[in-house]
């Protein structure tokens, strides 16, 4: 399962200029956040997120157990003082590019993995977590920022994106989910999608799991597991018979598959 999340202005803002944050949705958002955190068993955010807010990505606003966290940081240019590194809060891994001959020039958090990355120093999202689920890290929340969070929707490597937005208008600064150019507005991505309001903001559930599916090349990535939408020609998954979806905001209510049987949760609080 891997969760994509992000909070934003009316005008798809998720920053000003200057790169401040803090915060752009409401503190019933945050709670949720902290709480999808606790449910999770990795965060990943970007460098440029640690470079700006030196986030600590803990469980603070609500009971529960701190993830891993994973620093997205191809080129190792962060500093190794960052809190993420060194507060010893939770356990740290910094995935870094690897080029013929590389290697740390000095080590930051608890491990460090080198991944093979393309010739703009991009390390594909479904690699990341393929070794990420190696190392038992299967449930993930995709944190931040804007461009990591598009580079995996782009990558099809999101079953989930919780997007939530707030009734602020930044006017300019740093922008949400960027994505490469369509030329008709019928290539635009429509999921399912569900909303619950958080004091003043309104979350998106959006379900991105037949174009994860695709992509991993499971096998919802053949046509006879889809069915045709009618209205936009897009193929949409087949719904499996005999299970019920879980979600991650408390009293959400059972309507779509299983994500796995397995997960316990805090009282209150379903998967789905």
């Amino acid at each position: 399962l891997v969760i994509g999340q992000i909070g934003q202005s009316l005008d798809g803002r998720i920053a000003t200029t200057s790169g401040d944050s803090h915060y752009v949705t409401g503190p019933e958002d945050i709670r949720r956040l902290h709480r999808l955190r606790a449910l999770v068993d990795a965060v990943l955010v970007g460098a440029g997120t640690v470079a700006s807010d030196d986030p600590q990505l803990t469980v603070r606003r609500v009971p529960g157990e701190n993830p891993v966290r994973v620093v997205l940081d191809p080129r190792g240019r962060l500093d190794p003082g960052r809190r993420v590194f060194t507060d010893g809060a939770a356990r740290t891994i910094r995935i870094r590019a690897l080029h013929p001959g590389s290697g740390p020039e000095e080590g930051a958090g608890d491990a460090e993995l080198f991944l093979p990355a393309s010739g703009e120093g991009r390390i594909d999202p479904s690699l990341i977590l393929a070794r990420l689920s190696d190392l038992g890290l299967g449930r993930v929340l995709v944190e931040g920022g804007g461009k990591t969070v598009s580079g995996f929707i782009a990558a099809g490597a999101l079953d989930r994106l919780h997007l939530t937005v707030a009734p602020v208008l930044i006017g300019s600064g740093l922008p949400s989910v960027e994505l490469p150019p369509i030329d008709r507005l019928s290539d635009a991505l429509k999921p399912a999608a569900r909303s619950f309001r958080l004091g003043s903001d309104i979350l998106f559930d959006l379900d991105l799991r037949w174009r994860a599916s695709w992509s991993r090349g499971s096998n919802l990535g053949s046509t006879a597991a889809f069915r045709h939408d009618g209205e936009s020609g897009r193929p949409r998954p087949r719904r499996r018979a005999a299970r019920h979806s879980r979600s991650v905001c408390e009293g959400w209510r059972n309507s779509q598959p299983d994500v796995d049987d397995r997960i316990r949760y805090p009282a209150g609080c379903r998967f789905r």
